[in-house]
């Protein structure tokens, strides 16, 4: 029997004490896990144009197959709805690896948002990589061998030395993610005066904050041996950090392209103009287009990042001899006109003999 302040053990056993609270507690947090996965699912393949890309994949697999299978795994076990020990294990295995590596793989999707430090973004894919091997694996191993072996004393100890091995691991990991974020946008928030911006910004820091504050709080539950609770806990933890991630990439991008046509508009350098140009007389920058709502934006930016940041479901509807949006168009870095190319025109078989006209530029007379 495991009660709700019994260690780990493997996650052996399911819960038989009569306290009516827990079993209520139970199902409350199993049903708030369902329902927050569900409705991310939902808005996902509303809000994305194109079911691609590595920041849809990763949210929708870290709530489709981490959240849901994790928290039915749980439930099956503590109220000894099956009597086949490894389809519970093995739910309880596959939503783990995706919902807490998932989660992780859904903040690196967009971290080049605000770090274009490519040397940064592979040692933070490292680390993801690193910790599914040196914490993921070893836990599963014991996790079976707790469950499924014939002499499981030594899985078990093992299990519960490891399980809190892996939390503080996964732990630190968020920590570092979510601390890319806080200070690359404390360096944004000193270099923009404008106060709608930084209240932006001090809302992306404060919900960094508050992913941080929530996974100590796992880990103190973890630590005192809860383990009913944590378990149970943590996916409504998971499935509100994830709410999270989805509500706050809007602003995100917002920032982040505001950010970018400020440096454009006052930096570079000097354009070459004509001859016939008087350049005392150039009061603006003649190298770029004024930006617009649909314009430019950040050079490592995903278009799928876009559509789930602007919810370009809801926008104008777009042409319907183009695929994409127009935005699209413009982050993908493609260059499009309405003026047909360019065609040298030969009169030399003509009367008159005109010369021949070589003309450069987009259009063509003749």
């Amino acid at each position: 029997m495991v009660s709700s302040s019994s260690p780990g053990n493997g996650i052996t056993g399911g819960y038989s004490g009569e306290s009516l609270g827990i079993q209520i507690t139970i199902a409350t947090l199993t049903g708030i896990t369902w329902y927050n996965a569900v409705e991310l699912i939902a808005l996902v393949f509303v809000t994305f144009s194109d079911y691609r890309g590595l920041y849809f994949w990763s949210l929708l697999i870290s709530s489709a197959v981490g959240l849901i299978p994790y928290s039915l795994g749980f439930l099956l076990k503590f109220f000894n709805l099956t009597s086949a020990t490894w389809l519970s294990v093995t739910l309880i295995t596959i939503g783990w690896y995706c919902m807490v590596t998932g989660q992780a793989v859904v903040l690196y999707s967009r971290l080049h948002l605000v770090v274009p430090n490519q040397r940064i973004l592979r040692r933070v894919l490292a680390m993801i990589i690193i910790n599914v091997f040196i914490l993921h694996v070893p836990t599963t191993v014991l996790t079976y061998g707790s469950n499924l072996a014939a002499g499981r004393h030594g899985y078990i100890s093992g299990y519960n030395v490891m399980e809190k091995i892996q939390m503080t691991g996964f732990c630190i990991q968020e920590f570092i993610l979510s601390a890319l974020y806080i200070s690359e946008t404390i360096r944004m928030l000193r270099l923009d005066p404008d106060k709608g911006k930084r209240k932006i910004m001090y809302q992306l820091v404060t919900i960094n904050f508050i992913i941080i504050v929530m996974d100590i709080g796992l880990l103190v539950v973890e630590y005192m041996d809860y383990y009913i609770m944590e378990t149970m806990i943590k996916g409504v933890v998971y499935s509100v950090k994830l709410k999270l991630e989805f509500a706050v990439l809007g602003k995100l991008v917002f920032l982040v392209r505001s950010h970018i046509w400020k440096q454009e508009s006052v930096s570079g350098p000097p354009p070459d103009l004509p001859d016939f140009v008087d350049a005392t007389r150039v009061t603006s920058d003649l190298t770029h287009a004024t930006p617009t709502a649909r314009q430019r934006s950040h050079p490592f930016m995903d278009e799928d990042d876009v559509d789930i940041a602007m919810f370009e479901h809801s926008g104008p509807p777009r042409e319907s001899g183009t695929g994409h949006s127009e935005i699209s168009h413009a982050l993908s870095g493609e260059t499009q006109t309405n003026n047909p190319p360019c065609i040298e025109r030969d009169f030399t078989e003509s009367p008159k003999r005109l010369p021949i006209l070589h003309i450069k530029g987009p259009a063509c007379t003749g």
